[in-house]
């Protein structure tokens, strides 16, 4: 039996909306940010990392994903998830092609279920790593709101090689593409909308200095500063002017593939839901915006036209 081929990591995330350009200086001057290159109504913004970009904000008619962005190795594996996908019967937007945005590099687009696109790159330009202190290093995961929670996460699993790490009661799956405790996550919704995207910031020490440096902007937290059961990772969420909610995090959990099974965690308990105790509700505000927004995707590009 031919062995699924897995995503090997999650690059990033581009947002789009109306207006979300004029919001590019919160992520530089308070997120931590820095700009990446900025053309026909988008702004790439990166980290401190290596990827190109991390989040982009684009122009748009609606509140949702422009696309999620996704690493393979190289060509070879690229080609071996296109032909798997395709197998699958899944919305293939094109075969692996050359992309003309600034990032380079090779690859291909498709939808998910629910009609998000999601972008598959190899051979990106590698940006230099920046000595920046405090500053968010990379996109730890992205989470999804959808009306049919369970048909996705079998989707993720079986056409994308997705592994489930944990369960939060029969509300939320976590899905790990790679080591990290999930890149993923899906929580269930009445509709496909985003719920929020986490940023990593390299130590812990360096997650408290950023939430600080939010606090002196006269920025405070939604939720948290906490410590989440599932991943273990601590957390501190803000409502941004985009009109999303994003997240601090750090020291997310490494998954041992020979060890590491799969729990329900309770959410009727406030310590799996908070280690430290120390993060009280989210607020009114943070809880409707994470419902987001009815995100219909692309259903026009289900005709199969290259988006690449």
């Amino acid at each position: 039996m031919t062995e699924t081929v897995r995503v090997a990591a999650l690059r990033g995330i581009v947002m789009r909306a109306p207006g979300i350009t004029a919001t590019r200086d919160f992520y530089i001057d308070n997120w931590g940010l820095s700009v990446a290159h900025e053309a026909d109504g988008t702004v790439w913004l990166r980290g401190t990392g290596t990827e190109p970009f991390i989040y982009g904000l684009t122009e748009g008619p609606v509140y949702g994903i422009e696309y999620v962005h996704f690493a393979m190795p190289d060509r070879a594996t690229m080609a071996a998830l296109h032909a798997q996908v395709v197998a699958a019967g899944a919305t293939v937007l094109g075969d692996p092609a050359p992309f003309d945005d600034f990032a380079g590099g090779w690859g291909f687009e498709m939808l998910d279920p629910d009609d998000r696109r999601l972008r598959f790159r190899c051979e990106a330009r590698d940006a230099a790593p920046l000595d920046e202190w405090a500053r968010p290093k990379k996109v730890s995961h992205v989470v999804l709101n959808t009306a049919d929670m369970d048909g996705l996460e079998a989707w993720y699993r079986d056409v994308l090689g997705f592994r489930v790490s944990d369960y939060s009661a029969d509300q939320m799956v976590f899905l790990r593409c790679a080591s990290d405790h999930h890149s993923i996550a899906l929580v269930r919704g009445q509709y496909p909308s985003v719920n929020h995207v986490a940023f990593e910031l390299p130590t812990l020490n360096e997650f408290m200095r950023s939430i600080g440096r939010m606090k002196q902007k006269g920025i405070v937290p939604t939720w948290g500063p906490g410590r989440h059961g599932p991943g273990d990772n601590p957390f501190a969420y803000f409502c941004s002017p985009s009109g999303f909610v994003i997240e601090f995090t750090s020291e997310l959990q490494q998954i041992d593939e020979d060890t590491h099974e799969a729990q329900v965690w309770s959410r009727d308990d406030p310590e799996a839901m908070d280690r430290w105790m120390t993060a009280g509700p989210p607020t009114s505000a943070q809880r409707a915006i994470m419902q987001g927004r009815p995100d219909p995707g692309w259903p026009e590009l289900r005709s199969g036209k290259d988006a690449t």
